[in-house]
């Protein structure tokens, strides 16, 4: 059992995992381990730190305000520890291809794992290694610019023209609320009373918050009101909406199981539709060969 000053890394995992996931099942289930180990290794967690992390209801678990901090600092240090664990299986592979790929949050949550996964299974064991990170559109197209990054996945409704670009899919940001919201209620409402209300935003850069806000400026609402809460993750703004903080925007891809599961309420905004491209990104006049044979798998999924 980990303490303070040297946290449990499994229990750090379940806990980030059971509040992406939105239940202790998926999360054991993608951990390998029963819901009952999840739920015991965030207990043992909870009474490591001293305060608790999770909200436990008939209607699911959603994080405190403490264990939104505790996820936040713990992404970090899992990726952390996911970067040397590469580290050291280069050590036992070296001389192994790597294809670093960047990739803004909803695409590296939501749509490349599959990706990664049938195209490893594709080239068997020989592939090339696979090194994902993680962070917002304008981190990656820094990241591929820079060349720490050979491919960048972005969701950004502008698309950098010094870079080559490749349209893997297209998503739609939806406006959600609390269960306890006004606009809960009738779920229709106006673009007037999206701008003029404080809503939990991701940070700018954010693919995002650039789509709501180009959306809103081309309805004739080029300024949104003062944000209730600005987080630097999509789980952030999730656990925010649930926890009631204010209503969001956020990818379909990330909030059509919480619809489902009547842990949020769609909204509909009328006369808006956000829409956004699916883009990867290389530096060059074409991909680097390791991700020509990788894009020539991904966008099946996106379309």
């Amino acid at each position: 059992m980990g303490t303070i000053g040297e946290p449990d890394l499994d229990a750090l995992r379940a806990l980030v995992l059971s509040a992406d996931l939105g239940s202790f099942a998926r999360a054991g289930t993608a951990l390998g381990v029963s819901q009952q180990a999840v739920s015991q290794r965030i207990r043992a967690l909870e009474d490591d730190l001293g305060v608790r992390l999770l909200v436990r209801t008939p209607r699911g678990s959603h994080l405190t305000a403490e264990g939104e901090l505790v996820v936040g600092w713990a992404s970090s240090l899992l990726a952390a520890a996911d970067d040397f664990a590469a580290a050291t299986r280069s050590l036992r592979e070296e001389g192994a291809p790597v294809l670093r790929i960047a990739a803004s949050l909803t695409t590296a949550e939501h749509l490349l794992p599959p990706w990664i996964a049938r195209w490893r299974a594709e080239l068997g064991e020989d592939g090339p290694l696979v090194r994902l990170s993680a962070a917002n559109s304008a981190s990656v197209i820094d990241a591929v610019r820079e060349g720490r990054a050979d491919l960048g996945f972005i969701e950004t409704p502008v698309v950098p023209t010094d870079l080559g670009t490749l349209t893997v899919g297209t998503d739609t940001i939806e406006v959600v609320a609390p269960l306890t919201h006004r606009w809960a209620r009738n779920a229709v409402i106006s673009v007037p009373d999206l701008a003029r209300t404080p809503l939990v935003l991701r940070e700018e850069g954010s693919g995002t918050r650039d789509a709501l806000e180009r959306a809103l400026a081309g309805a004739g609402h080029p300024r949104l009101a003062t944000p209730a809460l600005v987080a630097t993750t999509t789980l952030g703004v999730r656990s925010a909406v649930m926890a009631g903080t204010a209503p969001a925007a956020l990818s379909s891809l990330a909030v059509d199981e919480d619809v489902r599961a009547h842990r949020l309420a769609r909204i509909r905004v009328r006369g808006l539709r956000i829409d956004r491209p699916l883009t990867a990104i290389w530096a060059g006049p074409r991909p680097p060969t390791a991700a020509r044979g990788f894009l020539a798998l991904a966008p099946a999924p996106a379309r």
